[in-house]
């Protein structure tokens, strides 16, 4: 199974078009069975989409709309290969766009549910977070279903958000999900560091989670993030903040740093994070 999750900085890029069937291209040639991505923007007063996309995308959320001009509908246009998909909303971005967590599988997605990971609940203060979580498998193979989440959190040092209080509520959220016989995946940005001892990379761990980075067999260097960017506005240094991990251990072939201009397109302020599991 080939997993890739990306922090898509979505209709904030330059040249975003070109970038977009960019990122459409790199997944088609790879072939992913599971993709989670973040930071994904709908405008705020758009039509009600419709069109044959909408006819695989899955309710994570009751009465959402999804409007015209959604990045997954316009990512999904330029793919060869049918997804399907969920989205939900986390909290508005510039007054402009609805930002939030989006999962597109190549297996039905059975079921898909939200929650809200932070203390704070206003939608317009860009510190709020939620966790997509969805249920999946192959209609043929029900035997091999598993569970996926995607996920953006804060910093571990923020005055008003920190990412402690925010990993404690996903511990809540996964609680039976990781108890459960079905695998779990979490997949995103987690804004901490693996290299910095002490803080949120470590306080997961601890926690029994699997690093699909470290537990692969094959691997690269790691890091998602080389220079400045929102969030980091001071960062001079390699950051490895976006992470695929699992509820269990598990065998992992490969894990490598994608979509960073040598191992695919730059389509964003981040780089993305691949894995193929045995």
């Amino acid at each position: 199974m080939k997993l890739l999750t990306l922090n898509a900085h979505s209709w904030h890029e330059e040249n975003q078009l070109e970038k977009l069937d960019q990122l459409a291209e790199f997944i088609g040639e790879r072939g992913f069975d599971v993709v989670a991505l973040q930071e994904i923007n709908q405008p705020m007063n758009g039509a009600p989409a419709s069109g044959p996309s909408m006819e695989r995308y899955v309710e994570g959320e009751a009465g959402l709309v999804i409007r015209e001009g959604h990045f997954v509908l316009a990512l999904l246009e330029r793919l060869q290969t049918p997804y399907y998909w969920t989205w939900i909303p986390t909290h508005a971005t510039f007054g402009r766009y609805d930002e939030g967590l989006a999962v597109l599988s190549r297996m039905p997605i059975t079921e898909a549910f939200c929650a809200r990971v932070s203390a704070l609940e206003d939608y317009h203060n860009h510190k709020t977070r939620r966790l997509l979580v969805v249920r999946t498998s192959a209609q043929a193979e029900p035997e091999r279903a598993f569970w996926a989440a995607s996920g953006h959190y804060g910093w571990w040092n923020d005055a008003i958000e920190p990412f402690r209080g925010q990993w404690d509520r996903t511990e809540d959220v996964l609680a039976e999900l990781r108890a459960g016989s079905e695998p779990l995946y979490l997949l995103g940005d987690l804004n901490n560091v693996a290299q910095i001892r002490g803080e949120g990379y470590d306080y997961v761990m601890e926690r029994g989670w699997c690093d699909l980075h470290t537990a692969a067999a094959e691997k690269d260097e790691g890091s998602t993030v080389l220079k400045a960017i929102a969030g980091w506005s001071d960062n001079e240094r390699p950051l490895r903040i976006d992470y695929i991990l699992s509820s269990r251990p598990v065998a992992v072939k490969k894990s490598e740093v994608v979509l960073d201009g040598r191992n695919g397109p730059v389509v964003s302020d981040h780089f993305g994070v691949a894995a193929e599991l045995e």
